[in-house]
C-alpha cells in the first residue's frame, strides 16, 4: 500500500498536468452540456448530471489508480484481459436485451456496462503487447495481427454495433502504422476495405445501417424518418450562429426536435448554446489534448508503449471526428458518443482509463530523460 501511494504521488509531481486540464475541462462542460440538453432541473437534466458527475468522479480515480499501477502491469497481463473483453463482447452478444435494435448492454447486480468501450482498452493493451512481440514487418506477422484484431470486431457486429467495430479498425490501423508496417501492406488494406463496401452494403449491413448512408448523401430523401436526426441536428448547430443563444437557452433539445440530445447528439447542444466561437475553443481543446497524448508517445523509448499511445490516439481523434461531423452532416451517423462529453458511464470511465495509460507512458519518458 506504500509503495501505491509513492507511486501515485510521483505520477502527480511528474504527469502532464496541460493534458489532465483538457480532459477534465472538457468533462465538466459535458455535465453542463447534459444538464441543459436534458432540460435542466425542469426535465431530468439534473439526474442525468449527477449520474455524469459521479461517474466523472470514478472515472477520475480510476485513472489515478492506474498511473500508480503502471502501465507495465496491465501489458504482462494483456492476453488474459484480451480474453475476458472477448468473453464480455460474446455474452453480450448472446445475452443483452435488444434495446433499439442492438444488444449493448451488459447487467449485474443492478449495474449496466458496455463492453464495447471497455474492449478498447483490451485491443490496445494486446495489439501492443503483439505487435511489439510480432513486427508486422512481412505479410504473415501483418496478417496475424489482423487476426488479433478480426476476433472483437466480429463479435461487436455480431450485438449489431457497427460504430464500435469501424473504432476497431481505426484503433488497429493506428497501432499497425507504429508499429513500422510497410505502407504497401497498409495501402493494400484500405484498398481491399474499400473494394468490400459495395458487398457490405449489399449483403451485410441491416436496412437501417443502409438508409443512415443513403440519408448521409441526402438526407431530404426521407426528412421524417432516417434523415429527421441529421436534419435537426444541423438546425440546432447553425442556429447557434457566431456566440450562441446562451446556456440553457437553446430551443432544439427543450423542445423535444433534436433526438438524443444528451449522447449522439451533445455536440448540436452545444453548438447551439454556445455557437461558433464555443466550437473554436473546444476544438482546441481536442487538438492540444490529441498533441499531448501523442507528446507522451514519443518521448518514451518502449516500443510497446509508442504503439500504445498510437492506439489511443486513433481512437480519441476518431471519435471525436465521428461525433461532430456527424452533428453537422459531414458523415454517417453512427451513434459513437463524443469523448468527454456525451452522456455515458462507461464511455467516459474507459477513457480516463485510457488516460492513464497514456500518463503512465509519459512518466516513464521524463524518469528516462532525467535517468531515473
Amino acid at each position: 500500500m506504500k509503495f501505491f501511494w509513492a507511486s501515485l504521488k510521483e505520477g502527480l509531481a511528474l504527469t502532464d498536468r496541460i493534458m489532465f486540464v483538457c480532459a477534465i475541462t472538457l468533462s465538466l462542460w459535458g455535465v453542463f452540456c447534459v444538464y441543459s440538453a436534458g432540460a435542466g432541473a425542469a426535465g431530468r437534466g439534473f439526474d442525468l448530471a449527477v449520474k455524469q458527475a459521479a461517474w466523472l468522479l470514478v472515472s477520475i480515480l480510476s485513472m489515478l489508480v492506474i498511473m500508480a499501477v503502471g502501465h507495465h502491469k496491465l501489458l504482462e497481463g494483456a492476453y488474459p484481459l484480451f480474453g475476458l473483453m472477448l468473453l464480455l463482447l460474446l455474452l453480450t452478444a448472446l445475452l443483452a436485451p435488444k434495446v433499439k435494435g442492438a444488444q449493448s448492454w451488459l447487467g449485474f447486480g443492478g449495474i449496466r456496462f458496455q463492453p464495447s468501450e471497455f474492449a478498447k482498452i483490451g485491443i490496445i493493451l494486446m495489439m501492443s503487447k503483439f505487435l511489439s512481440r510480432y513486427p508486422p514487418l512481412d505479410f504473415k506477422t501483418f496478417m496475424a495481427g489482423l487476426g488479433v484484431i478480426a476476433l472483437p470486431v466480429v463479435l461487436v457486429l455480431l450485438q449489431p454495433d457497427a460504430g464500435s467495430a469501424l473504432v476497431y479498425l481505426v484503433i488497429s490501423f493506428g497501432m499497425l502504422l507504429a508499429a513500422g508496417t510497410p505502407l504497401k501492406y497498409l495501402g493494400g488494406l484500405i484498398g481491399l476495405g474499400l473494394s468490400a463496401v459495395p458487398v457490405l452494403f449489399l449483403f451485410v449491413l441491416k436496412d437501417y445501417q443502409k438508409n443512415r448512408i443513403l440519408v448521409f448523401l441526402d438526407p431530404m430523401r426521407d426528412p421524417l424518418g432516417a434523415g429527421y436526426n441529421v436534419i435537426q441536428s444541423r438546425i440546432a448547430v447553425g442556429s447557434g450562429g457566431f456566440s450562441g443563444k446562451g446556456f440553457m437557452m437553446g430551443t432544439q433539445s427543450k423542445l423535444k426536435f433534436l433526438p438524443e440530445p444528451h449522447t449522439d447528439f451533445i455536440f448540436s447542444v452545444f453548438s447551439e448554446e454556445f455557437g461558433f466561437v464555443g466550437n473554436i475553443v473546444l476544438v482546441f481543446l481536442f487538438t492540444l489534448l490529441f498533441f499531448r497524448i501523442i507528446l507522451a508517445g514519443m518521448r518514451t523509448k518502449d516500443r510497446r508503449c509508442k504503439i500504445l499511445v498510437a492506439g489511443v490516439a486513433s481512437w480519441f481523434w476518431f471519435q471525436t471526428f465521428e461525433s461532430i461531423g456527424m452533428s453537422i452532416g459531414f458523415t454517417p451517423v453512427t451513434g459513437l458518443p463524443l469523448p468527454f462529453l456525451s452522456y455515458g458511464g462507461s464511455s467516459l470511465l474507459a477513457t480516463f482509463i485510457a488516460l492513464g495509460l497514456v500518463a503512465s507512458v509519459y512518466i516513464e519518458g521524463v524518469n528516462t530523460r532525467h535517468g531515473f
